[in-house]
């Protein structure tokens, strides 16, 4: 179940984090994954360990988003799988928030999703094939925090972007389905948080912060055959961090 054998897989900000372990994942189940990032050392050498391929990205450029896909097109002929990722998560207090700080979250998490879908479901459309995953987040939709106001806009934006484009290629084979991960123990969470991670995974009643290949694992999932039947939908992936009603709750 959930072979991905032959199957060619585009992971944006998969040089590191989440988008790494969404890489590692879909490898592993068989794909060929571009891995496409700013990061050019990392994504190269995540490329390298993966037997993928690296492809300088700038998401927030709509023109080189149109290019990579291109590029892959014309080695590979087709796309069949995208996993949207890329994404940043700054804490910016609303009083203290400016015009730039809400446009450079919004463009690189938002538009930037939208930059990279628009082709790939062009292509999805014509091979009358495709399989679509964003990476949304537990904030935003179903949670908050202080200092999160604008990336949990973004990230329940990316929801509702999910729905609508679920509808319009339904009928072209192509479903579009979404993550949504809690506290993953990424490097980027880790230096936010520091010492605080080990606390977090106290609010969690797995008692651990997720893994990315947590994240990877159900992406994996909604790009197989066997979720052929699924679209439109989001899963949460947080260790249950999101259920109980109050933190005196979790023993």
């Amino acid at each position: 179940m959930f072979d991905l054998t032959g199957k060619i897989a585009l992971v944006t900000g998969g040089a590191n984090g989440i988008g790494q372990g969404i890489v590692k994942t879909l490898a592993k189940a068989g794909a060929k994954v571009m891995i496409c990032d700013i990061d050019e050392k990392a994504g190269q050498k995540t490329a390298e360990e993966v037997g993928g391929e690296f492809h300088k990205l700038d998401v927030t450029d709509s023109n080189k988003a149109q290019e990579v896909v291109q590029s892959v097109l014309d080695k590979h002929e087709r796309i069949d799988i995208l996993a949207a990722n890329t994404g940043i998560y700054p804490e910016v207090m609303i009083e203290d928030m400016t015009e730039e700080d809400w446009d450079k979250i919004q463009n690189i998490n938002l538009k930037g999703m939208f930059f990279i879908v628009k082709p790939v479901l062009k292509a999805m459309k014509e091979q009358n094939y495709g399989r679509v995953i964003l990476t949304s987040s537990i904030t935003g939709d179903i949670t908050g925090y202080p200092g999160g106001s604008i990336y949990g806009a973004t990230k329940a934006a990316i929801l509702g972007y999910m729905r609508s484009a679920a509808v319009e290629y339904a009928k072209y084979g192509v479903t579009v389905n979404s993550v949504q991960p809690g506290m993953i123990a990424t490097e980027g969470l880790k230096k936010q948080l520091g010492v605080l991670s080990e606390k977090g995974a106290e609010a969690v009643p797995m008692k651990r912060l997720g893994e990315p290949e947590d994240i990877g694992a159900t992406v994996c999932f909604f790009a197989s055959e066997e979720a052929r039947y699924i679209t439109g939908q989001s899963l949460v992936i947080d260790g249950g961090q999101i259920i109980p009603e109050t933190p005196d709750v979790i023993l």
